[in-house]
């Protein structure tokens, strides 16, 4: 792209170093300076990949910056994209991209009055298994999908991330920061979901850190850690979803579809790649992996194992 937009990065938290790393492989936006509400986070975010560290407002207010990467805690993610679309600049937002519908509905309008566009990740379901699950799914080699079930559970974060409050406080919760990568991938997949019927439960009150300077520290839990719910999709689909952060284990796969013609059985929607398996009524296949740029292998995930990660395609 002769003219990509011009991004600069709110927020420098974990999962800026992955926006960062991963511009190196899109052309449509060049990433040139970051800000946090913590000047130090900023400078080393800066230093680490060779950007400006610049205030919140300055960021706002350059001219020299067309796109405003939200990548603030999900509390703050509504106020920050509204002041950058003020300011005259695109959103993209990580997930969740608001907390409230009215919220969603405000950004919107703004954006609409001001001739901007707003996005928002998750981006994985553009991921090499997940776009040769959809088009299994649009092959018909499935029949009509009838049901299916979707699981995402562990024990939390408390254990890896150094500051997990966030994850444990509204707007977090296995819902709001894991879900979105198994609904968004449901919606690609299935279409629009009509109805839902949940219920939910918080286990613990609090969560030991086990990592870094705050080792040891109890925070409180102030949003449910358990949620079942059934989703039902206007196809007529129904899905059991389960999300949890109070399991230590379990035996459940990330996504499975049943249709009148065979199953299908997809990898963790939080990432790129995976195997993807098809049962066509009792002939089990296992389906060769597509020759996709998403497919490639660039990257290590948290066990040491290579893996493809291209987090910025929902930007690009």
């Amino acid at each position: 792209m002769l003219n990509p937009l011009r991004v600069g990065i709110v927020g420098c938290g974990n999962i800026s170093a992955t926006y960062l790393r991963m511009a190196q492989y899109f052309k449509d936006y060049q990433i040139i300076a970051c800000a946090d509400l913590n000047a130090e986070s900023a400078q080393l975010r800066a230093t680490e990949f060779a950007v400006e560290a610049r205030s919140i407002d300055a960021l706002f207010a350059a001219e020299d910056i067309d796109l405003i990467v939200n990548l603030t805690i999900p509390s703050a993610h509504f106020e920050v994209s509204k002041a950058a679309l003020m300011a005259g600049k695109h959103v993209y937002s990580e997930k969740p991209y608001v907390l409230l519908l009215e919220e969603g509905k405000a950004l919107a309008d703004i954006a609409k009055v001001k001739g901007l566009h707003i996005g928002s990740a998750p981006d994985t379901f553009l991921g090499a298994s997940h776009q040769q699950g959809r088009a299994i799914v649009d092959s018909g080699r499935l029949g009509t999908i009838s049901s299916g079930s979707v699981f995402v559970m562990s024990h939390g974060m408390e254990s890896w991330h150094p500051n997990p409050d966030f994850f444990f406080q509204p707007g977090g919760g296995p819902v709001l920061d894991l879900g979105p990568y198994y609904i968004s991938n449901l919606v690609q997949l299935l279409g629009p979901v009509s109805h839902v019927t949940a219920l939910s439960s918080t286990p613990s009150a609090e969560r030991t850190i086990g990592n870094g300077p705050r080792c040891g520290e109890k925070i409180p839990v102030s949003t449910p850690t358990t949620i079942h719910a059934l989703l039902q999709f206007d196809s007529g689909a129904i899905i059991n979803f389960g999300a949890s952060w109070d399991v230590w284990s379990h035996n459940h796969s990330p996504i499975e579809l049943y249709g009148s013609q065979g199953s299908l059985f997809l990898p963790d929607p939080n990432h790129f790649n995976g195997e993807v398996k098809i049962t066509e009524q009792a002939t089990a296949t296992a389906t060769p992996p597509w020759e996709h740029p998403f497919a490639i292998d660039n990257d290590i995930d948290s066990n040491g194992d290579n893996c493809a990660n291209y987090r910025g395609v929902g930007l690009a």
